[in-house]
């Protein structure tokens, strides 16, 4: 694999039973640890869902081992460039979900209903009946989606089942969702199913695999990505679509509320930070009237006074 990069990043999951998680996330932390691979790791019993990052040759020997493994030996790896800081350290955790939807009701990924990339982009071309849906949060639609889809307005992946009544509208539809690697998609399509959406397809593979076929064919801006890269993109005829929050000028960069109760993601152009340094409190917060004196952070003058 000479065409990896130095320091490649690995986004993978598979929904399959994992009898023994506990047991599972040891031998997990064994791996990683004498590969020296750094990232973020959920396994359940329903599955692992995965990010990480390391030398070459380690994480060829990381695909190698896991592919060893009948349970695993299908599982599709999407590969993008990375650094040695990409992650801080290595989190391998067991939890209930591989990806917290939190649903009222059992959900069974669905497996049954996937578009290639050449099919979703035949879709797109061909079909007028077809609406486009990204199921991811909101901050990441803002950063990159494809042309004229609909975005969900969520802070976290749980919030789909409360928000899906506002999409009532679209049962009669073809809709078509997409997600960054696929994993959000099977669970979210399952819940539409469940909720009398009967014509539901998924982009295979997520954005990340269709960048790999089309480029940005349809595409608008950057892909998000939960990491230190923060974004990704495809240079070839890029349409960036990322506005800052607080004067409009084109940017990727992402940053955290200053205030520590808050923390919410937004986008910030370097130079508006530069002119007034308290836009790095986000546009609700400063309407609020919260100040970089008043905010709570850590070594801010409101935490200090708390003592």
């Amino acid at each position: 694999m000479s065409e990896l990069s130095e320091y490649p990043v690995l986004l993978y999951y598979k929904y399959v039973p994992i009898a023994l998680p506990e047991r599972f996330a040891a031998e997990q932390r064994g791996l990683c640890g004498t590969l020296e691979l750094k990232g973020r790791i959920l396994i359940a019993e329903e599955g692992i869902n995965g990010t990480v990052v390391g030398k070459r040759d380690s994480i060829v020997r990381y695909m190698e081992v896991m592919q060893e493994d009948p349970r695993f030996a299908d599982m599709e790896f999407k590969i993008s460039e990375g650094a040695l800081d990409t992650f801080p350290k290595l989190s391998i955790k067991v939890r209930p979900e591989i990806v917290t939807l939190g649903a009222d009701i059992p959900l069974k990924a669905d497996l049954d209903n996937h578009l290639s990339p050449a099919e979703w982009k035949a879709k797109i071309e061909g079909d007028p009946d077809i609406v486009l849906v990204d199921v991811r949060n909101r901050y990441e639609s803002q950063a990159g989606m494809f042309e004229g889809a609909l975005p969900c307005e969520i802070e976290n992946f749980r919030e789909l089942p409360e928000y899906l009544p506002q999409l009532e509208a679209l049962k009669d539809k073809t809709v078509l969702m997409y997600c960054t690697g696929g994993i959000r998609c099977e669970k979210a399509s399952a819940l539409f199913r469940s909720q009398g959406f009967e014509k539901v397809f998924q982009l295979h593979g997520g954005i990340v695999n269709y960048h790999k076929h089309f480029g940005n064919e349809h595409w608008l801006g950057e892909c998000f990505v939960f990491d230190k890269r923060m974004t990704v993109r495809v240079d070839h005829a890029l349409n960036p679509i990322g506005k800052c929050a607080h004067s409009g000028r084109t940017t990727s960069r992402f940053v955290n509320c200053l205030h520590d109760l808050c923390h919410r993601l937004f986008l910030l152009a370097p130079e508006t930070q530069q002119e007034d340094p308290e836009t790095i409190l986000c546009p609700e917060c400063r309407q609020a009237g919260i100040t970089s004196a008043t905010a709570d952070y850590k070594g801010s003058p409101a935490r200090s006074l708390r003592g």
